[in-house]
């Protein structure tokens, strides 16, 4: 008998696995940038909350698609419905080799740069320490949800809870110092505003994780909307509270200038050498949370591709002792650590997934689109908020930021798209080789 997953998912767990994505170490590293494109003052708060608004119509999207495809995959189940097998299983490879892997990477990498403030005995050797941090926290999480799906959503609550009361922290830290009493109008350099989107854009990255685990939610027909409303809602205050505390403690000039800017609003409450030490045990909690939903949540599309690809198989397996997809939690970990290990760094891991992550989202968001033309007898417990007009909106998001990705990455690391575009292709062979004229294995891939 095959074995397939529980609906063991709170409306709090499927929310913490959310906000615990969402919630990396974009917010600490990239608010200076961000706030150069925006100009000034208040357009530091209008470009984060803009960054929300769009990031809930993607939102909004995902969870019609969600609810009336309750399944693990998400996107997997979504784009082999709307558009073929085809487009599943490209969604499913890119994910298992390219995209999902190099999530954990990103934020492993944001660990390790935090932790090795706190305690490095390589310090040294860098490039070795840099990798040994970022390696063990893939392997040691990876473990955690192998062991099964409760260890891996408690590890999940808890440090998506810390890392939500320490932003609230910094907040409560910077109202309760002194207010920046800068006057002067001080170079802050320039940066383009559509980069700083981008920036933005990638700091709300995760919302999409709960199509994922959707077989896994209780009562999917309400708490599928309810988490993803009040997971993007949610980080949208938080991030807007953060940058007013920014604003409030340094100015406009000196968030724009600032290397570290979280290290510096809250140092003159506990002193440089604390707030320094605050942060890094911060930063190395939110890249954590970051890591262990993108691996419990990334295995599922490796199952669902597993059980619909016989290629594939041995991944499209649910363990009967642990409750977990924990043949694709392994692989999934290898290929994560074997990227830590070629990369060396954040940026390049960056370069080499943000386009493909666009791609899939434009083509899902636009599923929504082909899947009420294509499939209307399908109930749908939840329509899009705004239909048509917030679904279209989000699509031209999405194919802008992949113009900008795939043309900054082309002028400063041309190979990165080399690498991507080779592995998609190879993915793209295998397939007509080993499952083009085969049925599906499950209802997935089904028409």
């Amino acid at each position: 008998m095959r074995i397939t997953p529980k609906r063991e998912l709170s409306l709090y767990d499927s929310t913490c696995i959310i906000v615990g994505i969402i919630i990396g170490a974009g917010i600490y590293q990239m608010a200076p940038n961000i706030a150069k494109g925006a100009l000034c003052w208040w357009g530091v708060i209008a470009i984060w909350v803009v960054g929300g608004v769009l990031s809930l119509f993607g939102a909004l999207g995902y969870a019609e698609l969600a609810t009336a495809y309750p399944r693990e995959g998400g996107d997997y189940v979504y784009l082999s419905r709307a558009y073929g097998r085809w487009a599943g299983y490209l969604f499913g490879w890119g994910q298992l080799s390219i995209i999902r892997p190099g999530d954990i990477a990103v934020m492993a990498f944001a660990f390790a740069t935090y932790v090795r403030t706190i305690y490095d005995p390589l310090a040294s050797h860098p490039e070795y320490s840099q990798r040994i941090y970022a390696a063990a926290a893939v392997i040691i999480l990876t473990l955690i949800n192998v062991l099964g799906v409760k260890e891996g959503k408690w590890t999940q609550n808890l440090l998506t809870t810390v890392k939500a009361l320490g932003l609230l922290a910094i907040v409560g830290l910077a109202a309760a110092g002194p207010r920046s009493n800068t006057t002067a109008v001080e170079s802050v350099g320039e940066f383009p505003l559509h980069l700083a989107l981008v920036f933005v854009l990638f700091t709300y990255g995760g919302w999409n994780e709960m199509a994922y685990v959707a077989a896994e939610v209780k009562n999917p027909r309400r708490n599928i909307v309810r988490a993803l409303v009040i997971g993007a809602g949610s980080v949208t205050v938080l991030y807007v509270l953060v940058n007013g505390a920014f604003l409030y403690t340094l100015g406009y000039s000196g968030l724009a200038n600032s290397d570290a800017v979280a290290t510096e609003t809250i140092s003159t409450a506990l002193g440089a050498k604390f707030a320094g030490r605050f942060i890094s045990v911060l930063v190395c909690i939110s890249a954590l949370g970051a890591v262990n939903g993108l691996i419990f949540a990334g295995a599922r599309i490796s199952y669902a591709l597993g059980a619909d690809h016989r290629a594939f198989r041995d991944i499209g397996k649910w363990h009967e002792r642990t409750g977990t997809p924990a043949c694709a939690l392994l692989v999934q970990g290898a290929i994560a650590v074997a990227l830590i290990l070629a990369f060396g760094s954040f940026v390049d891991t960056i370069l080499y997934t943000a386009a493909p992550v666009y791609l899939f989202y434009l083509a899902t968001s636009l599923s929504v689109i082909v899947l009420r033309r294509k499939e209307p007898g399908v109930e749908r417990p939840y329509r899009v908020t705004g239909y048509p007009f917030t679904t279209i909106i989000f699509c031209v998001v999405c194919a802008f930021l992949i113009y900008s990705t795939v043309s900054y990455a082309w002028n400063v690391k041309p190979r990165s798209l080399q690498v991507l575009a080779g592995v998609l292709l190879g993915g793209m062979i295998l397939y007509w080789f080993t499952d083009k004229n085969r049925p599906a294995d499950s209802e997935a891939g089904q028409q």
